[in-house]
């Protein structure tokens, strides 16, 4: 959009030089306009008043004056090397241990620790910086080689494994670091804004977090997940979805509350490593098994061996099957204990079965899985080990796992409200040492409040009729659209052995001209080559825009895409990338299991948008009289930045904005997309300056776009829905 005459930009260099003030001139002081919030102007008085729950719990504090005390924590090696330790994972061990071996040290205090840094404790420790020696000690099973009876017979029958004891020492680190009263919480409850607020927030969150890591839960943020089977889920390819909790203070209006949610996260099936690398690959017998795919998915990933009941972690799979990896083994020669020791070289398999009688059938020509050490491999038969329980699955789901996550969370309001109010009851949140001595408790019940149903807007059609919507819903059936589009050349594309495009092109025109649509008969009807429907999508796709440029006489107005599978189609992907992006036609992809008019009506309402028409306008719109906005040329955005699935942290993020055009009409809108940096919730597209001053950026189209749309006028005032799921 252009800058109004004699206004300066204010990212422009001014190159001449400011003009000259008379001494005789006194200077005239502009005020700047004062900008305030937009305030709920008071309670609605409109509609039928209901009484709604909602997903927070009543938060009582009887003593606000107590204080929290932050201490940071850093964990090294021992005294003799200083080397910095990865705590995340090990950390509330290596404190859990340090409290125990050294309570006297704490004088008593309760305190809460955050698993990485920070520590909180409700009164002071006895110094402002403490230091301990923590020691460690881990079981872990010995190599296979190792793991005879003490007495070196090869023919034992104990089936017990040996283990050795192996210590690790650390050296923990508390120092003060600011006190953080719970106050503040209070304070910003009644209207005021203190710098602490958060932290004190944090705290208790915290405490809620170190809760649920003691009873064992799987932590994702302000979420956890427990480790119960009836919270799982199976979504296919060896991967489950674990529904869990979100829970947070918050401040509200009515005070402080627990907001509790519903939350779910993606987890590798538990129990036999043979059948997860099975529903992993999709295969069914072991012999399809992708080995080096195998390897790649299970390394890092922790197990359980059956024989000795040990968690290990996978480092690795053997480079030969299971009767075949050899490794060296020390036993005794004979019975006598003056007899010394020799290596002999033995199979794994054998060792198993022979040294430890341990039958093994389904792994002996699989290879063994490697739980050692890079120069100390220890091996173990895949039959003998299952996946550990709540080990996150952090990669991107596929298409189909993703459509049959979003089918089996899906929750009514009131089995979700079911939902959290067990585990209200069963988790006991307010069981806490550390909130009970804060003097807070948690409610048990859900907040009730009062609400109201609005009146539904009556939406203006053709004709001039008008729609009153039921329930959230209204019916195009005998209607006509309100601006129809014209639909003259167009083609249908079958890529379906099973639809007869025939009589489905019959029965849209003749629904499509019944709503007002100017529907010519297809141009053409080009069904798939049957010798491509055994290649890939993307081959499909080009071949089938192959037919197209050969059997239209030029660029078509749209293009009616018949899929052959109703859901997650790999056609879908290619189809839209070809025609939209690359040649810009309008196509809509379709898979009719049963041809009603109702279906044919919902794919026109799509296609008449698509293609420029307008299926209905607000009655209230139609006639300019919609509040704040009939009187001042209002600009209506809506913003939003979509991310890379989990595992897909090089994923371009994208950023969208919708604006407002032909005011005062709010219905019809124009999209703005960019790409930008992974993970990036802020839009850095909105504004774009080019060296030669020109401007690329989002808000400069749409305001163009809304000045040529709407008679020359530029927006007064612009109202911006942004949506973010940051939690502040």
């Amino acid at each position: 959009m252009e800058r109004s005459e004699g206004r300066e930009s204010c990212c422009t260099a001014v190159t001449e030089p400011p003009p000259v003030t008379m001494s005789n001139v006194e200077p005239e002081r502009v005020d700047q306009p004062k900008l305030t919030m937009m305030m709920r102007p008071e309670y609605g008085t409109s509609g039928q008043e209901i009484t709604l729950l909602t997903n927070h719990l009543k938060v009582s504090i009887r003593r606000p004056d107590e204080i929290f005390y932050l201490y940071n924590v850093s964990v090294s090696g021992t005294y003799d090397e200083k080397r910095t330790v990865n705590i995340k994972g090990i950390g509330r061990k290596i404190i859990n241990k340090l409290h125990e071996t050294y309570s006297s040290e704490f004088a008593g205090q309760k305190f809460v620790y955050d698993g990485e840094k920070s520590l909180y404790t409700v009164g002071p420790l006895p110094r402002n910086r403490l230091e301990f020696t923590v020691v460690i000690e881990e079981s872990s099973a010995k190599n296979a080689s190792e793991s005879l009876s003490d007495n070196g017979n090869t023919n034992h029958s104990s089936k017990r494994s040996k283990h050795s004891l192996h210590s690790k020492a650390f050296l923990v680190e508390i120092d003060y670091a600011a006190k953080i009263p719970l106050r503040s919480v209070s304070r910003a409850l009644s209207g005021a804004d203190p710098e602490n607020v958060q932290d004190a927030l944090r705290v208790l969150d915290t405490i809620l977090r170190q809760q649920a890591a003691n009873r064992g839960c799987l932590l994702v943020r302000q979420s956890f997940f427990h480790d119960d089977s009836r919270n799982f889920t199976d979504v296919g390819g060896g991967v489950m979805g674990c529904r869990g909790f979100h829970s947070s203070f918050r401040p509200t209006h009515g005070g402080l509350t627990l907001n509790m949610d519903v939350s779910t996260t993606m987890i590798l099936s538990p129990g036999p490593v043979i059948d997860f690398l099975l529903a992993n690959q999709n295969v069914k017998e072991p012999r399809y098994i992708d080995w080096a795919r195998a390897k790649r998915m299970l390394k890092k990933l922790r197990v359980k061996a059956k024989h000795n009941n040990t968690e290990f972690k996978i480092t690795g799979l053997s480079d030969k099957p299971c009767n075949q990896q050899l490794f060296f083994m020390k036993v005794k020669n004979g019975g006598s204990s003056d007899n010394g020791e020799e290596t002999i070289e033995i199979t794994v398999y054998e060792y198993f079965t022979k040294h430890r009688n341990i039958e093994l059938s389904s792994s002996v020509y699989m290879p063994c899985l490697d739980v050692g050490k890079p120069n100390r491999p220890n091996y173990l038969p895949l039959e003998l080990c299952y996946l550990v329980s709540l080990q996150r699955y952090t990669k991107a789901l596929s298409l189909i796992q993703r459509t049959s996550l979003v089918e089996k969370s899906r929750q009514k309001p009131r089995e979700r409200i079911k939902v959290l109010a067990d585990a209200v009851r069963d988790y006991s949140y307010d069981d806490d040492p550390l909130l009970a001595a804060c003097g807070i408790s948690i409610e048990k019940q859900l907040i009730q409040f009062n609400g109201r149903v609005l009146e539904a807007p009556k939406l203006k059609v053709g004709n001039g009729e008008e729609v009153s919507p039921c329930n959230g819903r209204w019916n195009f059936k005998n209607k006509h659209l309100f601006t129809p589009a014209r639909i003259e050349r167009w083609a249908v594309v079958n890529f379906s052995a099973r639809c007869d495009t025939s009589q489905l092109s019959r029965e849209l025109i003749s629904c499509g001209r019944s709503k007002g649509i100017h529907f010519e008969r297809p141009h053409t009807l080009i069904e798939e080559d049957p010798q491509y429907r055994r290649a890939g999508a993307v081959v499909r796709v080009e071949q089938m825009f192959e037919e197209i440029v050969a059997r239209l006489p030029g660029h078509p107005d749209f293009l009616l895409c018949v899929l052959p599978e109703r859901k997650n189609s790999e056609l879908y992907g290619p189809w839209k990338k070809k025609s939209l992006t690359e040649l810009g036609i309008v196509t809509q992809c379709i898979s009719p299991l049963k041809i009603t008019d109702q279906y044919l009506t919902n794919v026109l309402l799509k296609i008449n948008a698509k293609l420029g028409g307008t299926n209905s306008l607000l009655a209230m719109e139609h006639t300019s009289h919609v509040p704040l906005i009939k009187d001042t040329p209002t600009m209506i955005l809506g913003m939003d930045v979509s991310h890379g699935s989990p595992g897909q942290s090089d994923i371009p993020s994208i950023a969208a904005v919708v604006g407002s055009l032909y005011w005062p009409l709010i219905s019809k809108y124009r999209a703005e997309v960019r790409s930008q940096s992974p993970k990036l919730e802020i839009i850095e597209s909105l504004y774009k300056p080019l060296p030669n001053g020109n401007d690329e950026g989002i808000m400069r189209e749409l305001l163009v776009d809304f000045y040529t749309t709407s008679n020359g006028r530029k927006p007064a005032q612009i109202i911006v829905f942004r949506y973010s799921n940051i939690h502040v």
